[in-house]
């Protein structure tokens, strides 16, 4: 189990983080016919406080501000979290 904690959990952390931002990066917000894992959006609501985050999260990666903090207040501050994390990984994987 310690093997598994130091090796691979990290990695599988890091691999999370950077492929969920890049994704983010690379889908539209506005587009309506994307791939959504929102089990809210699979039942039927509408409102989902993720899916406004991921949202926002998209917006502000693609350079718009003002429709990212349309989407979810809290947008760039969950863009800063997962980038220090990223960081923070990072350096413990390749500098330690």
């Amino acid at each position: 189990m310690v093997i598994l904690k130091k090796y691979f959990f990290p990695y599988f952390e890091l691999a999370v983080w950077a492929g969920g931002l890049i994704g983010l990066a690379c889908t539209h917000p506005a587009a309506e016919g994307h791939l959504s894992l929102c089990f809210f959006k699979w039942i039927g609501v509408s409102f989902c406080p993720g899916c406004g985050l991921g949202h926002s999260i998209s917006w502000l990666l693609h350079g718009d501000i003002k429709q990212s903090l349309q989407a979810h207040p809290l947008g760039f501050f969950a863009v800063v979290v997962l980038m220090h994390r990223i960081y923070i990984l990072i350096k413990r994987i390749f500098i330690y």
